[in-house]
């Protein structure tokens, strides 16, 4: 009782001091703000659902990945595969079976329970005949999908496919639960330390901490996060100064990049990103489907001063579809260096002396509207004519070139990584087809050594360079904008996101 007495005394004595204090530090000015628990993120583009498991478009996984959704594994931010779901993996000598062990005591928001039935009900979705996914073929060398117990899932593969476990850490390979899995789309029901909260269509979607999230050892300081949808660049920068947004990772404006010199509160970020800007043309159509034509445009591209012209001179110079922050990654912009009279002669010898005419769909983006009207220009001097038709993206553009192919030549940047593949695809709206090119991608899937992949991305790389089945332009630097008071997003991005694991306040 004495004991007592005194510790409640003591409490009182303290918590008046304390009072006291605050009252004192208050006074002089002085009083210590606790740090912001919630955040909101600009982006340019809203994204047309939030399943990345139906859609293509990365800006669903700029939302959702890692924040409402989780995969088995995971890509960090320095592009490196890591455990999520599966806290461990073996593989098989051979290649061809994969055995992981999940983690126990994950649920979805809901209250469902995440296991290896839910796994195989994901996998089996994606694999499926049905598949609306749009990496479907990551998952096209699975054979069976076992569930020998709740914690373990075996995948016993066709053939060996050395690239599993990292496209096993993509937003299209998620796991969802059959439950919710049908309305994902609008309301999407994940894993991960964020669940979603609302989404007011053409304005912003709203996420809240996920009190029950299973990695005890991440500490989550956001309570809440919002992602605002502003398309104009003028607008980008005016709701950013005026704190209406406390950062935009992937701000849209290179040009306005120094109006946020000398601001006290904003700072400024140039990153790496996987966004690789290419022209398109439809290879199974006149004129595309000469090679020596789709070789002459390539050298009537002075691609410095398109990235000047369109990115304000931030980007990298690329000769084919690959960064140099992909393993293996070759300088092939010499292959056909920027030459007018060459350009001339090649389109002549392919029977178009007297030139031609075709209509490039130009996404509305301010990046690929720039590159569209330096590229008229360039073509001009060849005796090229190219018209320029503003193609609604994603809806449009998603229909007309990505789905349907109905077009000459587009333009885009193209934000997955490592995704040479594309050009393997049967259909895609490049219709270019090379079974070579696609023998190599298949070595490159066939071994699990980093450098043997490394020398077949190589011999990849320089068959696209040669065949020009896309004008190969620049890649996009990660311009990010935001309050200097916010840490933890990602300077670089291996992969289009935002994960806001890490993302905090300090004072």
């Amino acid at each position: 009782m004495v004991f007592s007495s005194f510790v409640s005394v003591t409490r009182r004595a303290a918590l008046g001091l304390t009072v006291a204090g605050v009252a004192v530090l208050a006074a002089q000015g002085h009083a210590f703000a606790a740090p912001k628990t919630s955040v909101t993120l600009g982006m340019a583009v809203e994204p047309g659902g939030l399943d990345p498991t139906i859609g293509a478009q990365v800006m669903i996984g700029q939302v959702t990945w890692q924040n409402v959704f989780e995969g088995l594994t995971t890509i960090d931010k320095d592009g490196k595969v890591v455990p999520l779901l599966a806290e461990s993996w073996v593989v098989s000598p051979d290649g061809l079976t994969y055995t992981f062990k999940l983690r126990q005591g994950v649920k979805f928001h809901d209250g469902e329970a995440f296991d290896s039935s839910t796994a195989k009900f994901t996998l089996d979705r994606a694999r499926g005949a049905d598949s609306v996914n749009p990496q479907k073929r990551y998952f096209s060398t699975i054979d069976t999908v076992e569930t020998p117990d709740a914690a373990t899932l075996v995948l016993k593969l066709k053939q060996p496919t050395g690239s599993l476990l990292y496209w096993l850490g993509w937003p299209a390979s998620v796991m969802v639960a059959p439950k919710t899995a049908d309305n994902n789309k609008v309301t999407p029901v994940g894993t991960g330390p964020f669940k979603f909260v609302s989404w007011a269509k053409g304005s912003q979607v709203e996420l809240a901490k996920n009190a029950d999230y299973w990695n005890k050892a991440v500490s989550v300081t956001l309570d809440k996060a919002s992602f605002r949808f502003i398309g104009d660049a003028q607008a980008q920068a005016a709701a950013l100064k005026a704190g209406d947004v406390d950062a935009f990772p992937e701000f849209g404006a290179p040009e306005l990049m120094d109006s946020f010199k000398g601001d006290a509160r904003l700072v400024t970020v140039v990153g790496n990103t996987e966004l690789k800007v290419v022209a398109g043309m439809n290879n199974a159509t006149k004129p595309f489907n000469d090679k020596r034509v789709r070789q002459a445009l390539m050298m009537a591209v002075d691609r410095a001063t398109v990235i000047e012209g369109a990115w304000s001179g931030l980007g990298t110079a690329i000769g084919s579809h690959y960064t140099p922050n992909d393993p293996g990654y070759i300088d092939l912009t010499g292959t056909w260096p920027y030459d007018v009279e060459k350009a001339k002669a090649l389109l002549a010898d392919a029977g178009y002396g007297n030139g031609l005419t075709f209509t490039i769909k130009a996404p509305q983006m301010a990046y690929a509207q720039r590159s569209a009207q330096i590229l008229q220009a360039m073509f001009a001097e060849i005796g090229v004519t190219m018209n320029i038709e503003t193609t609604e993206f994603p809806a449009k553009w998603v229909s007309d070139v990505l789905k349907a192919a109905n077009y000459e030549m587009t333009i885009v940047a193209h934000a997955e990584p490592m995704d040479l593949d594309i050009y393997a695809r049967d259909p895609y709206y490049f219709n270019y087809k090379n079974p070579a090119f696609n023998e190599v991608l298949q070595k490159v899937q066939e071994t699990a050594d980093p450098a043997e992949q490394s020398k077949l991305y190589g011999e990849a790389q320089k068959i696209l360079a040669d065949d020009v089945p896309s004008l190969f332009l620049f890649v996009m630097p990660k311009l990010g904008v935001w309050d200097g008071k916010l840490k933890g997003l990602w300077e670089n991005e291996p992969i289009p996101s935002n994960v806001l694991t890490d993302v905090h306040w300090v004072e």
